[in-house]
């Protein structure tokens, strides 16, 4: 299936673990948020699906900490993490993962135009343009 497929389902698995994370089950929970993903996808069938969601769901979790301090130093003055609504923090984690955690990085004209992509269909009307500026100055 496409990396565009098994993204969108990362980016749902790190969804629902910004609502349903325990730290003293993080295994467990993270494991569950993926599996979740390929009951609700029967085209996420390859090896390969799923071990690009499996490793970029718990490396954005692994890096959650940093990944958090990149997109905080970014925003307005005065904005915090949790005021974003959770669609447009969810697709930020991801895409700064796969700009600078994910090894190889990917390309970060992909990386944000992937993201804009999930904004427009997860996000509100706005949000397209905010993740878009908000990665653009990350990349820089």
């Amino acid at each position: 299936m496409s990396r565009k497929l098994a993204r969108e389902a990362a980016f749902k698995a790190l969804f629902q673990l910004d609502f349903n994370f325990e730290e003293d089950r993080r295994e467990a929970c993270e494991n569950l948020a993926i599996e979740t993903m390929f009951d609700e996808e029967p085209r996420l069938t390859l090896k390969k699906d799923f071990a690009y969601i499996d490793s970029t769901v718990k490396g954005t979790r692994a890096h959650l900490k940093e990944i958090d301090e990149i997109i905080t130093a970014h925003l307005k003055e005065g904005w915090q993490l949790p005021r974003i609504m959770a669609a447009d923090r969810n697709i930020l984690r991801l895409a700064v993962y796969e700009m600078k955690f994910l090894e190889p990085n990917l390309s970060k004209n992909i990386a944000i135009n992937e993201a804009v992509e999930l904004a427009k269909k997860y996000g509100t009307d706005d949000s397209s343009r905010f993740v878009n500026g908000i990665l653009e100055t990350i990349s820089k």
